[in-house]
């Protein structure tokens, strides 16, 4: 796998984590519960072995700064 791309999963993750968590209260983040789902369909339809696109790392980081703003550490 792209060294890049797991860069990109291991990011997903712990997004995906602080939102299934009492502080994320995915209900009440749903910009950001929205912004991480975008970004794992483009992850799942990616090639492992290709440089991420630019679309999938903008949607990753656009969940980042999402969760950022909502309060993950």
């Amino acid at each position: 796998m792209n060294e890049n791309l797991g860069d990109l999963k291991v990011r997903l993750r712990k997004l995906s984590t602080w939102l299934e968590s009492e502080d994320g209260r995915i209900l009440q983040n749903l910009d950001c519960a929205r912004a991480v789902s975008q970004a794992k369909r483009l992850l799942r339809s990616s090639a492992r072995s290709r440089e991420p696109s630019s679309t999938l790392k903008a949607a990753v980081e656009r969940a980042e700064l999402l969760g950022r703003t909502a309060g993950v550490r």
